[in-house]
């Protein structure tokens, strides 16, 4: 069994930043982060600060926004409005000081998500998160009318890793597990445009076990701790585990159970594996962003 560690592909990434924030420096640019972060939940806050550290280290200035947890959608709205505006007087938010702003979710639960999402303009949303980013990823567009297209760091993370690892996709049968619009959703999309032939599985899928025994790529992020156990799976696989969950002992684990590991052909661990390459990823788009926005 192959461990699919996140470490070596996130240096490929970081290395790829080196041309584009040597020309920001030469135009005086540093890339710059927002993070708007409503509440104070312990995974929000520790995500938070490991990005903010991960930024330092690679030439990413980062502004930090903590909201009180019932904070309102016109307060968050306002917040958007003032971090992207430096006049303050341009509801497009496409003039200001900062080149991405990445929004902490799930928000809570009275926060209208959709409003928040698509209040950023495309060219800041380095996360993907709005309905024109997600735009450009279903047809395949690689910029859109206003922005580079940006897929949603934690999809795009998993094709990193299949990519750096030589893991091809073209042909291959992959199951998803997962519907969501951070990752599976998305991630069908950006492997479907590889030629990969996809299956999105969800809570009700008919056999389960058997559309994942069936694939040869198969990932997990549906967000429940160790819900994918051996019978799921069949020798020679790979394994993209997306979820990470502390459980009440203090142990981390995936979606996916360790002893797995001990079936398939490859794995990523958890920790260290898909959340490690997010962070890369995010910090990329918000390099791209930058090397884009000072170039013109």
């Amino acid at each position: 069994m192959k461990l699919l560690k996140g470490a070596p592909v996130c240096a490929t990434i970081y290395e790829r930043l080196t041309p584009m924030l040597n020309h920001c420096a030469t135009l005086g640019k540093t890339p710059a982060l927002a993070i708007i972060r409503v509440g104070d939940k312990p995974d929000d806050v520790s995500y938070e600060n490991s990005l903010v550290s991960a930024c330092g280290k690679h030439g990413v200035t980062v502004v930090r926004r903590p909201l009180p947890v019932d904070a309102t959608d016109q307060l968050l709205d306002d917040v958007v409005a003032t971090l992207i505006n430096h006049d303050g007087d341009d509801a497009s938010n496409t003039n200001g000081h900062v080149d991405g702003v990445l929004v902490l979710r799930p928000l809570p639960k009275h926060i209208n998500d959709g409003k928040i999402r698509n209040r950023l303009h495309p060219s800041l949303d380095v996360d993907g998160i709005s309905n024109a980013q997600l735009s450009n990823i279903f047809t395949n567009s690689t910029s859109g009318a206003t922005a580079i297209a940006f897929a949603p760091c934690t999809a795009q993370a998993c094709v990193e890793i299949l990519e750096h690892y030589g893991i091809g996709v073209a042909g291959k049968r992959v199951a998803i597990v997962g519907r969501s619009l951070t990752v599976g959703k998305p991630l069908a999309m950006l492997l479907l445009n590889k030629n990969a032939t996809v299956t999105i599985c969800h809570s009700q899928t008919t056999d389960l076990a058997g559309e994942c025994r069936r694939a040869d790529i198969v990932v997990a992020c549906l967000g429940k701790p160790k819900f994918l156990t051996a019978e799921y799976f069949c020798p020679g696989q790979t394994v993209i585990d997306v979820g990470i969950h502390v459980l009440p002992s203090g142990t981390i684990c995936g979606d996916v159970d360790l002893a797995v590991s001990e079936i398939v052909g490859a794995i990523t661990p958890v920790p260290s594996g898909v959340g490690s390459v997010t962070t890369a990823v995010l910090i990329e788009h918000v390099v791209r962003a930058s090397a884009s926005r000072a170039s013109l």
